[in-house]
């Protein structure tokens, strides 16, 4: 669990609560530093003019720049590229395909090893029923991810979307990942690119940023060793974006990684972002969010806890913001740190609250308990001083639908 109440510090907490999140952080502004081997007031300047920060000079502002500050700034950044003020969010509903899996991970209790008797492969009347409920609560999109199941191949999906799409045009397909995406092409024998067109043709949407964990190899060998490495998560991105496939990034920190880790996988979703062609979506959004470590095989045998503070997930936000001035949405994960700490990410540097997540089984397995219906996740948006503004994955403002039925939350 998240520490949310000793976590922020006091002169910062304390004026919060007293004059106001916004206003304390406009009061704040940037104080004069000056290190010895870098200027902390400089490097804030170069972030607030949309420079690109290295690994080096993110990890100089993380140790010497007080969180107020960097909220600050990235508040300033937030209002140059997201320039409507409002907060965003979205109804969807996260469905497994397949809880089967030989990845392995060390942070998942979700997944069972082949020929488990929890093991299942999601049918079509059960799909069916899902996707009627979630259009009934408001939602326009499934978020479809599962295990690397051994002998699902491209054409299972490809038939499940065409099928899916048949008898739900209008609903969206936020499907798979880069690792599945990876997975599926070694089993085919196929390129990353022709995987992913042949997924589009068939209905895939878009891509979600799923299985990026930390990219620095040195990690993914001891949490996720049966997942594609990093290097080929962002290759496969960079093949997205080439067939122009919407696409996230994601980072699950406050494990076994380092700082150092934590800030080369920023700067190399920053080069993907970069490179991708200038019409293309690239990465819409970006959203961290630290380790959830509830019965894990990461606390069990190794003693890994999540001991991300309130405060370092603020401070991560605002970074994210500054680190990434070419991705223009940054997504508070309030799944995994709750209502409080996410009001205050709006302030420094995040403009969406993501989706309320009809269905959610991965993250929530690891001890994840913080849940929303559409109205609780907009009262939540403006007792942060914010208009909330319902979306499509690609950042479209939609309308409340008419008639919709707000779910009950019962456990």
């Amino acid at each position: 669990m998240l520490h949310q109440h000793h976590c922020i510090s006091s002169q910062f907490y304390l004026s919060l609560h007293h004059h106001g999140i916004s206003t304390c952080i406009k009061k704040v502004g940037i104080r004069n530093k000056v290190h010895t081997s870098m200027d902390t007031t400089k490097l804030l300047q170069r972030a607030l003019d949309f420079e690109f920060l290295t690994k080096e000079e993110g990890l100089h502002l993380y140790h010497h720049a007080a969180t107020a500050e960097l909220s600050f700034v990235a508040n300033e950044l937030r209002k140059t590229q997201v320039p409507h003020g409002k907060v965003t969010w979205q109804i969807d509903r996260n469905v497994n395909t397949t809880n089967v899996c030989i990845a392995n991970c060390k942070f998942c209790n979700f997944f069972r090893r082949p020929g488990h008797d929890e093991s299942y492969i999601t049918d079509i009347e059960t799909y069916k029923q899902k996707i009627e409920e979630t259009i009934k609560y408001g939602g326009d999109q499934l978020l479809l991810q599962g295990g690397h199941h051994p002998e699902l191949g491209l054409h299972f999906y490809t038939d499940l979307f065409k099928q899916l799409k048949e008898l739900y045009p209008t609903i969206k397909l936020h499907s798979l990942g880069p690792p599945e995406v990876a997975h599926i092409a070694k089993l085919e024998n196929m390129s990353h690119i022709e995987v992913l067109r042949a997924l589009k043709d068939a209905g895939l949407d878009s891509l979600p940023g799923a299985g990026a964990e930390i990219l620095n190899d040195r990690v993914r060998r001891l949490i996720s060793k049966g997942k594609c490495g990093g290097k080929e998560w962002l290759d496969v991105m960079r093949a997205a974006h080439q067939i122009n496939l919407p696409t996230s990034a994601t980072m699950m920190f406050g494990h076994i990684e380092t700082l150092d880790e934590r800030f080369e996988h920023l700067v190399w979703i920053r080069d993907v972002q970069s490179e991708k062609p200038k019409d293309a979506y690239g990465f819409i959004a970006f959203i961290p969010w630290p380790f959830q470590d509830d019965g894990t095989l990461l606390k069990k045998i190794r003693g890994i806890t999540n001991d991300v503070t309130g405060e370092e997930y603020i401070r991560m936000i605002a970074l994210s913001r500054i680190m990434l001035p070419n991705v223009k949405n940054i997504q508070a994960s309030w799944l995994t740190v709750g209502k409080r700490v996410a009001q205050l990410c709006l302030h420094a540097g995040a403009n969406d609250f993501g989706s309320i997540m009809i269905e959610e089984n991965v993250v929530s397995a690891a001890g994840a308990p913080h849940r929303f219906t559409s109205k609780s996740i907009q009262d939540a948006i403006k007792e942060a001083g914010f208009e909330p503004q319902l979306r499509t994955q690609k950042y479209e403002f939609r309308e409340i639908p008419k008639g919709m039925e707000e779910q009950v939350i019962d456990y």
